[in-house]
């Protein structure tokens, strides 16, 4: 909350005026006199408007005190004449009376509305989302990834074109990252060194350096991320523009070789039927320069590299959380009976197992399929999994595959399968959400190392698809537009 401390600060500083007048002249000294001088100080001037003529400034003190009363006119006079300085005095006057200018109040402000967001971002994970105090909130882990998550949905939540992200919205995203990955500044592990004593002997300590998976990953996200936003900014000047949803050309201001098309032009042009809201990208009627093409080419390939990139470290990071015990809990008790009989004959019969051949005789139609049978995979490849682990306690998947190996045990060769068949669909459908297993994950969580990493790189790898998402559809808007002017040619 903003809060402005003149008012307070003036009527200090006018008390010390008058007793400084009152041993100078000693006709200050009165009440009546700084009860003017407090006026005055409440009047809502700069130091510019103090530099105007004595007598103006005289006179709309005279007139806003009432003679009638305490206030004798000699006192009033000497205290009108004390306030009418020439304009050095009157700075003077000001800077005793703690009126600053207004770029740094307003710079001060800022600074206060800073630290109160900070203030307010750590006492929400402190509290864990339960404003309540009662304790009932979420552990640390998941309030950290829930305010990066809810951060991503603030800042990037409304872009849907391929233009530089607002200053505001650019300055807050970096700075409460700044906040939140700072966490990780602290999360260290320890390790056996040696210290060598003043007297030159030799001690061994236990000393602390920042966690692998964090001293890996972490720098590779905040470099993917500032590789993001550069992209987002290089496109300052662009050849392409966007007609809002529900325009009916592709006329622009913005462009003087636009002409105006048909609506139902503009319909056929957009590559996403099912998400006619977002506005649709429109390039000149020639289509773009060969320049043009080559650049967003080239950009959408980074953005494919990043993604991949987020993909892999949130792909990691999750594979490393443990598994909650509710999960397991509720799998069913035959793998066989999770993924259907007609996958698992597939599975166990062939020699030669291969994943693709598997995806291609699904029937997967749409996004939804995806979901539900990487749900059904994953349930049977950790059935077989604890299956496989029965002799071995709790040993880690690694050690029991390498131990289980000789014996050709048909549960290890089943969860190893339905493993590469997971990630085939994954890769098969990059923009696939996270099955159940992942968020059960992300939600009895504990460490906070690894839900900063996941939910990062979660919202780097949405970011990035979508970057790729939007440059697809301006060269499908190219490539529609070029296509019509080689057809009306011909």
């Amino acid at each position: 909350m903003d809060r402005d401390s003149g008012g307070g600060g003036a009527s200090v500083s006018a008390s010390d005026e008058g007793s400084e007048a009152g041993a100078a002249g000693g006709c200050c000294s009165s009440p009546s006199t700084r009860s003017l001088v407090d006026t005055a100080g409440n009047l809502s001037r700069t130091v510019s408007d103090a530099s105007s003529s004595s007598t103006t400034f005289s006179e709309r003190c005279s007139s806003s005190v009432d003679h009638s009363g305490p206030f004798e006119p000699a006192a009033a006079a000497a205290a009108a004449k004390l306030i009418g300085r020439s304009p050095p005095s009157a700075a003077a006057s000001l800077r005793r009376l703690s009126m600053k200018p207004r770029a740094d109040v307003i710079d001060r402000r800022s600074t206060d509305d800073e630290m109160e967001l900070v203030k307010e971002r750590f006492s929400k994970l402190l509290l864990g989302e339960d404003m309540s105090g009662g304790g009932k909130g979420v552990c640390t882990a998941v309030a950290i990834s829930n305010a990066i998550t809810n951060l991503y949905a603030t800042v990037f939540g409304s872009c849907h074109k391929l233009e530089p992200l607002p200053a505001g919205k650019k300055a807050m995203w970096r700075r409460e990252m700044d906040c939140l990955l700072s966490v990780c500044d602290y999360i260290v592990e320890f390790y056996p060194s040696t210290q060598t004593l003043p007297d030159g002997t030799k001690v061994e300590v236990m000393a602390t350096r920042p966690r692998s998976d964090i001293y890996i990953n972490l720098p590779a996200l905040e470099k993917l991320d500032a590789m993001l936003i550069d992209t987002l900014d290089g496109f300052q000047k662009a050849e392409f523009w966007y007609a809002d949803a529900g325009t009916r050309s592709f006329a622009s201001v913005t462009s003087s070789s636009s002409t105006t098309m048909s609506s139902s032009f503009r319909r056929s042009t957009h590559r996403n039927e099912d998400k006619w809201w977002l506005p649709v990208p429109c390039v000149p009627e020639s289509g773009l320069t060969e320049t043009a093409r080559k650049d967003l080419q080239q950009k959408r390939d980074c953005a494919n590299q990043i993604h991949k990139a987020a993909v892999a470290i949130n792909s990691g990071v999750l594979s490393d959380m443990e598994v909650p015990e509710s999960f397991m809990a509720v799998l069913p008790k035959s793998g066989r009976t999770s993924v259907g009989d007609s996958v698992y004959r597939v599975m166990l019969g062939a020699d030669k197992f291969s994943p693709e051949f598997l995806l291609d005789t699904l029937d997967i139609s749409s996004e939804h399929d995806a979901l539900a049978m990487a749900d059904r995979v994953e349930a049977a490849m950790y059935v077989w999994r604890r299956k496989a682990s029965g002799s071995y306690g709790k040993l880690p998947w690694s050690k029991v595959k390498e131990l289980a190996a000789d014996d050709n045990d048909k549960n290890v060769t089943l969860a190893s399968r339905a493993e590469s068949l997971l990630l085939c669909l994954k890769h098969r459908f990059p923009g696939l959400s996270q099955t159940t297993l992942d968020t059960s994950k992300i939600q009895f969580n504990k460490d906070v190392g690894q839900a900063i990493l996941e939910s990062y790189s979660r919202v780097l790898e949405s970011l990035a698809f979508n970057i790729v998402s939007w440059i697809d559809d301006v060269l499908f808007a190219d490539k529609s537009i070029r296509k019509l002017s080689d057809s009306l040619k011909s």
